[in-house]
């Protein structure tokens, strides 16, 4: 017997089953997980980069809706017209005030709604009008912030030069003291019980010449020896090494005082042991003086050997009251150092610089 298919109660089925669905829909409108959307439109007064239809719409920070249509305004070359949809109970005001964001590292733009001081309500489908700079993209922000850091660059392009060379200046000084700071450094960590201990340092003193070959002839009546010029790495009280040179520091060992006041010094008593009866003065004291004895310390170091010397090296001028050069020369001696310690080069500059006082002066006796 053929089985005949119950029509009436297939119908029926499929009736429920399109009743259910019309009621799911209108659950999900009323009171179910879809919340009742009002539609607002936007008018933007120029180009919004980077939004899209789907992008976040955003009340005081907090994700409301998102944004359904986007279209150009044909009334307005530069404007853009959007649609949004938000919660029903988005307080939407006439004076609420609309932007661009960009959330994220990458920027994503999002519609940025926020809360006016107005009370009067704007009805569903009203136009809200953002600000003329909600279009502005990130790299338009990022070029005029540039372009305001160039200006300000430019405006103050002066003052950083200046700034920049006194840095420098700064920095030189630094280079020109180094010695002096290390100094100034380790006294205040030996004072404060830090850094190594101090090592007792033995000074050293020149000898002036006092014995000159015969016969003498009597010094120029008004003659000034000035202090010697030398470059900072000279004007020390340490015994050096030649520029470059490996060998000890000589830490325990330094000169009584620093090498040009200490050469000028000496060599002023050279020139009283040659002839008391005519002594020269100090360049440096404001007298008057019919010659001036200008010196410049060239060298004054150890070469290490083998053998190693304790060479120095100075330049005399003689310049009249004129300031011209009457007399020049360049006194060059040196002496082995029997071992690379502070007292034996201490011993061979001693008898280098006993040898070059006399010169100076038994030359400097001898012009006319």
């Amino acid at each position: 017997m053929e089985t005949r298919a119950p029509y009436i109660t297939i119908g029926a089925f499929v009736l429920a089953v399109i009743v259910a669905v019309f009621g799911f829909v209108y659950w999900l409108n009323t009171g179910g997980g879809i919340e009742r959307r009002s539609t607002y439109r936007i008018a933007f007064e120029g180009p919004v980069p980077g939004l899209l239809t789907g992008a976040a719409v955003l009340f005081n920070g907090i994700r409301v809706g998102e944004v359904t249509a986007l279209g150009l305004d044909a009334g307005r070359p530069r404007g853009v017209a959007a649609t949004i949809a938000v919660a029903e109970t988005t307080p939407v005001r006439k004076d609420t005030r609309v932007g661009l964001d960009f959330q994220g590292l990458t920027g994503v733009p999002v519609v940025a709604l926020e809360g006016g001081d107005g009370t009067e309500p704007l009805a569903a489908g009203g136009v809200l009008v953002a600000d003329k700079s909600a279009g502005q993209g990130m790299m338009q922000a990022a070029r005029a912030a540039l372009s305001r850091a160039d200006a300000v660059l430019a405006d103050n392009a002066e003052p950083l030069r200046e700034t920049l060379a006194s840095f420098r200046t700064f920095a030189d000084a630094l280079a020109r003291n180094t010695p002096r700071l290390e100094g100034i450094v380790g006294g205040l960590e030996r004072m404060t019980g830090g850094g190594a201990a101090a090592v007792r340092k033995v000074s050293y003193d020149l000898p002036a010449a006092e014995t000159f070959p015969e016969p003498r002839t009597a010094l120029k009546a008004g003659l000034a020896v000035a202090e010697p010029t030398a470059i900072v790495r000279l004007q020390t009280q340490r015994i050096l090494l030649a520029a470059g040179a490996e060998g000890p520091e000589f830490e325990d060992g330094q000169w009584a005082d620093s090498l040009p006041l200490l050469i000028q010094a000496r060599l002023l008593q050279s020139f009283e042991n040659y002839d008391i009866a005519h002594p020269p003065l100090r360049a440096d004291n404001g007298a008057d003086a019919e010659a001036r004895l200008v010196l410049d310390l060239r060298r004054f170091e150890i070469e290490p050997g083998p053998p190693s010397r304790a060479v120095i090296s100075l330049s005399a001028k003689l310049v009249d009251q004129a300031g011209h050069v009457a007399a020049a020369r360049v006194f060059d001696v040196s002496r082995d150092v029997a071992s690379l310690t502070s007292k034996d080069a201490a011993a061979a500059f001693a008898a280098a610089f006993t040898d070059l006082a006399r010169d100076v002066v038994t030359w400097t006796a001898a012009q006319p």
